[in-house]
C-alpha cells in the first residue's frame, strides 16, 4: 500500500537518467499518490486472500503472498528491468511499476512495511527509485544510492514489534546499502498476518498509473521469518494483475523464488 508518490515530496531516489518531473515530485502529497491493497478488477473492493493456493486476479497487485500468522521479516534479490512502453502506448504519458517486499497490507489492513523499486519510463527516458514505507504513512525516498538496469538490488524488512522496523534496500552490483529504521510512533501496528513479493501498479490522482512492460521480475533468494524461522513461499497465493478484461501479468513460484511476467 505505497501512499509514495512517484512524482512527489519523499520518493525518488536515483535512476539511470535524471527522473522526470523532479520538481512536481516536491509536491508528491498533494498529488495524492498512493498504493492500495489488491482490488478486485474493476472495482475498489480490497481482495480478502484466504491463503490458498490458487490463484487470485487483482488490478493492481501481481506476485505471491503468504497468509498465516508471526510473519517479522521478508526478503529477496531481483534484477532490476528495463522499463519499456507497451505496445500502443503514448511517448507523452509516463509508464511505471514497482517491485516490492512486505508486511501486511492484505488480511492485515491496519498496516504495512514494504520498501522497493520504482521503475519508469517517459519517451526514451528511464528511471529508477528506492524507497521505503510504513502505511498508512506516504513512502519516502531513499537518497545516496543509484540504480541501474542490471543491477541486483535486495531488499529486506524486519519488524522487531508491531511498530518498529527497519527497511533495507541493497545495490548488490555496486555495493552501496541504505537503511531506515522505524523507532515507534507509527500510524498503525502490524499484524503480521502476511508476507508478500509484488509487482504493482501504483495509483497517482485516484487513478492507477499506466502500466509499464517490465519483462520479468524475478524475486530470488525470497524468504519469510515466520516466527523466528526462516520460510520459503511455497504455499502462496498466487496473484496478477487483470485490467479491462486483459490479463497483463504471469506469476509463478518455486522453492525459493517468485517470478512475475508481463505478458
Amino acid at each position: 500500500m505505497k501512499f509514495s508518490a512517484f512524482f512527489g515530496t519523499a520518493l525518488l531516489a536515483t535512476a539511470t537518467i535524471a527522473a522526470p518531473l523532479t520538481e512536481q515530485r516536491q509536491a508528491r502529497r498533494s498529488l495524492n499518490r498512493k498504493s492500495n491493497p489488491p482490488l478486485k478488477p474493476g472495482t475498489t473492493e480490497a481482495i480478502r486472500l484466504n491463503g490458498t493456493s490458487h490463484e487470485e486476479y487483482s488490478s493492481n497487485w501481481a506476485g505471491a503472498v503468504l497468509i498465516g500468522t508471526g510473519y517479522t521479516a521478508v526478503t529477496a534479490e531481483f534484477t532490476v528491468p528495463t522499463p519499456k512502453l507497451p505496445t500502443g502506448a503514448s511517448s507523452s504519458e509516463q509508464y511505471c511499476a514497482s517491485a516490492w517486499v512486505g508486511i501486511d497490507g492484505d488480511t492485515c489492513s491496519t498496516a504495512i512495511l514494504q520498501t522497493g523499486i520504482d521503475f519508469c519510463i517517459q519517451g526514451s527516458s528511464v528511471s529508477y527509485d528506492a524507497w521505503y514505507e510504513w502505511y498508512p504513512d506516504y513512502a519516502y525516498d531513499f537518497s545516496g544510492i543509484s540504480i541501474s538496469a542490471g543491477d541486483v538490488i535486495k531488499l529486506t524488512v524486519d519488524a522487531n514489534s508491531k511498530t518498529t522496523g527497519t527497511a533495507v534496500v541493497e545495490n548488490v552490483t555496486t555495493g552501496k546499502s541504505v537503511t531506515h529504521t522505524f523507532n515507534g510512533g507509527v500510524d498503525g501496528d502490524l499484524c503480521e498476518y502476511n508476507a508478500e513479493w509484488i509487482v504493482e501498479d501504483f495509483e497517482s490522482n485516484g487513478e492507477l498509473v499506466p502500466f509499464v512492460d517490465f519483462d520479468s521480475v524475478t524475486f530470488t533468494s525470497a524468504s519469510a521469518t515466520k516466527g523466528g524461522s526462516s520460510v520459503g513461499p511455497s504455499g502462496v497465493t498466487l496473484i496478477d494483475i487483470r485490467q479491462s478484461s486483459s490479463v497483463l501479468t504471469s506469476s509463478s513460484v518455486s522453492r525459493n523464488s517468485v517470478t512475475v511476467n508481463y505478458l
